[in-house]
C-alpha cells in the first residue's frame, strides 16, 4: 500500500490568470519542499496541456527533492505516459479506475474522486491505490459541485476503507487539522494556495508534520 503524503497541493489552471502564472505557483510550491503535486487543466487541449506538464517535469526533475516528488496528472492517463508523471487521479465522469490502470501499468499510482459511501465501497475494490473523498466543506474550486460531505462524510468513508484517504473541497490553514482528525490521511489544498503558494505551503508542512 502506498503513502501519501499529508499535504496534497493542486495546481487547478482555472485558478491562474496565464500559463506563466500557474508554472510561477508550481515553481513556489517544489522550493517549498512538497512531495506530491497534481495538475489539473479541465479546459486545455492535450497540446497546450502537454506543453505545461512537460515544463511541470522539468521543474520537478531540477528541485531539491525531486528523488521523493510525485506528479500527478488529474483525468488524463494518456497525457500521464507522455509527461512521465508518477500517476493519474481521475474522477467519477472521467475515464474508469480499470481503464485508466490499463493505460499507466500497475506501477504508478492511481487516486479516484468518490463522494458518498456506495462510490467509496466500489473505489475500495478497485484498483485505485487511494481514494479521496469530498468536497468536504463548500468549494470554489468547481462549477458544479458535489454535495458537501462535512467531517461526517469524512468519518464514514474512513470505516468504509483501509486505503489511503484524501480529503477535498474547501480546505484551508484553519480547518486541516479537524480533517485529519476525522481519518483523512491527507489533505488536498486548491484555493488556499494561489494567493501565495510558497508561505501557504510552507505553513501547511509545518501544521501537518
Amino acid at each position: 500500500m502506498i503513502a501519501v503524503p499529508r499535504f496534497y497541493p493542486i495546481l487547478d489552471s482555472s485558478c491562474f490568470a496565464s500559463p506563466d502564472a500557474l508554472l510561477e505557483a508550481a515553481k513556489q510550491l517544489l522550493s517549498s519542499g512538497v512531495q506530491i503535486l497534481q495538475y489539473r487543466n479541465k479546459s486545455g487541449d492535450a497540446a497546450s496541456i502537454l506543453l505545461e506538464t512537460q515544463d511541470l517535469r522539468r521543474m520537478a526533475c531540477s528541485s531539491e527533492n525531486a528523488g521523493a516528488l510525485k506528479l500527478i496528472m488529474n483525468d488524463r492517463a494518456d497525457l500521464c505516459l507522455a509527461a512521465d508523471f508518477e500517476g493519474v487521479h481521475v474522477g467519477q465522469d472521467d475515464l474508469s479506475v480499470e481503464s485508466a490502470r490499463k493505460i499507466i501499468g500497475p506501477k504508478r499510482w492511481l487516486g479516484v474522486s468518490t463522494h458518498n459511501p456506495p462510490q467509496v465501497l466500489e473505489a475500495d475494490q478497485s484498483s485505485a491505490d487511494y481514494l479521496a473523498i469530498g468536497p468536504v466543506f463548500g468549494t470554489a474550486s468547481k462549477h458544479n459541485p458535489d454535495p458537501v460531505v462535512g467531517l461526517e462524510g469524512v468519518r464514514a468513508a474512513r470505516r468504509l476503507t483501509s486505503k489511503p484517504l484524501v480529503a477535498i473541497g474547501g480546505i484551508n490553514r484553519t480547518n486541516c487539522l479537524s480533517v485529519l482528525l476525522a481519518g483523512a490521511d491527507s489533505v488536498a489544498v486548491i484555493s488556499d494556495l494561489v494567493k501565495e503558494p510558497r508561505s501557504s505551503a510552507e505553513e501547511f508542512l509545518r501544521l501537518l508534520r
